[in-house]
């Protein structure tokens, strides 16, 4: 599972990719100064790890992690071969989610490719580029099912169903996840198309390091307007100042952040998001080898989330010994939980929640 960092050149996404992965990507104030993406894979911030941690002896412990990647600018008219165009294209296609940076902040020494700071001129540009690419690919598609449907084939049928909708979507100037698909047998369908205006997003406002610790930044609270009439999400940050946070030691960077007024960096909650984005949750495994936070999509089964561990876990299920990281907190040791009778035993059917830690009993 990946997310693609997205936005018009020169909106800082190089710079906050650095910052996220410490990749040392190029980041220059000059169009398509990425050309391919740059990829780098994350921790996720978790503070339940630190309490385990604090609780059980352990020899390392392993976070969950995400990958990001730094893909290059969007101009308008990329669905037609502009800029970088079908290409740009393509490496949003192969992500799951797209995190759009949008530049909310105005300096003469950085170059806007429009010309001026518009918040959701920017984000109309990419949308309707994606648009219309999906419009491309849809309209292809629907031809040629529409073929494969006079056959009868109930599945032909219904996936010529499913482009037509999408089509009517597309034809009114909205994006393909306004459909709010939840059918199983859809999602799986369009999966095959990978539309990218289906892609959900999650909006990263660059702003000046003023506009962190004062507020009040008229384009970001545009940006979190039409952000919230598509059910989406605006996270702040200075791409500048994490990137200087994410050069320091710890203690230089606690005292940078206690300066800035800040708890911790803009970009734990950006990982945060992206995690939630791609519909992720983390369960935990604890012990003296190990503590470990393991990546497991919503709504998986017990035996499900054992699988993500070695498969035989999951073909073997028993049973699973679960606590809570609300119980570790509140008895101290896995030992008093379970004298308190927290230690829950669950079955086949039960579906993981956040901040269980399990022990799986399995028999091959």
């Amino acid at each position: 599972m990946e997310a693609g960092i997205v936005g018009l050149p020169n909106v800082g996404k190089s710079t906050l990719f650095n910052a996220l992965t410490e990749a040392g990507a190029e980041a220059s104030n000059y169009p398509f100064c990425t050309i391919e993406p740059n990829v780098g894979i994350v921790n996720v911030p978790d503070p339940n790890l630190e309490v385990l941690q604090k609780h059980i002896v352990t020899e390392k412990v392993i976070p969950a992690t995400t990958k990001i990647v730094d893909i290059a600018g969007l101009v308008k008219g990329a669905s037609e071969g502009a800029g970088l165009g079908n290409k740009f294209l393509t490496h949003i296609r192969e992500t799951d989610a797209i995190l759009q940076v949008v530049r909310c902040f105005a300096d003469d020494d950085v170059t806007h490719v429009d010309g001026s700071v518009d918040a959701i001129r920017d984000v109309e540009t990419i949308e309707t580029e994606l648009m219309l690419a999906d419009l491309q690919s849809v309209e292809n598609a629907l031809q040629k099912s529409k073929k494969q449907s006079r056959s009868g084939d109930a599945s032909a049928q219904r996936y010529m169903a499913l482009l037509e909708k999408c089509l009517d979507c597309l034809s009114e100037g909205k994006p393909i996840r306004a459909l709010n698909l939840q059918d199983p047998e859809d999602l799986k369908l369009l999966r095959s198309l990978s539309p990218l205006s289906a892609k959900r997003v999650l909006y990263i406002a660059n702003v000046n390091e003023e506009d962190m610790t004062a507020g009040g930044n008229p384009e970001m609270e545009k940006l979190k307007a039409h952000a919230a009439e598509r059910n989406s999400e605006v996270i702040p940050v200075c791409a500048k100042i994490e990137a200087e946070l994410s050069e320091l030691p710890p203690e230089e960077r606690q005292e940078m952040l206690e300066s800035l007024g800040m708890t911790e960096p803009a970009l734990h909650t950006i990982i945060r998001g992206v995690y939630e984005l791609l519909g992720l949750q983390s369960y935990y495994t604890a012990g003296p080898k190990e503590i470990r936070a393991w990546t497991i999509r919503h709504g998986f089964t017990a035996p499900q989330a054992a699988g993500v561990i070695h498969g035989d876990f999951e073909r073997g299920f028993i049973r699973a010994n679960i606590y809570s990281i609300a119980d570790m907190l509140t008895h101290g040791s896995e030992h008093a939980i379970k004298e308190a009778g927290k230690l829950r035993v669950e079955g086949k059917e039960y579906v993981m929640k956040p901040g269980d830690v399990c022990h799986f009993l399995f028999n091959v």
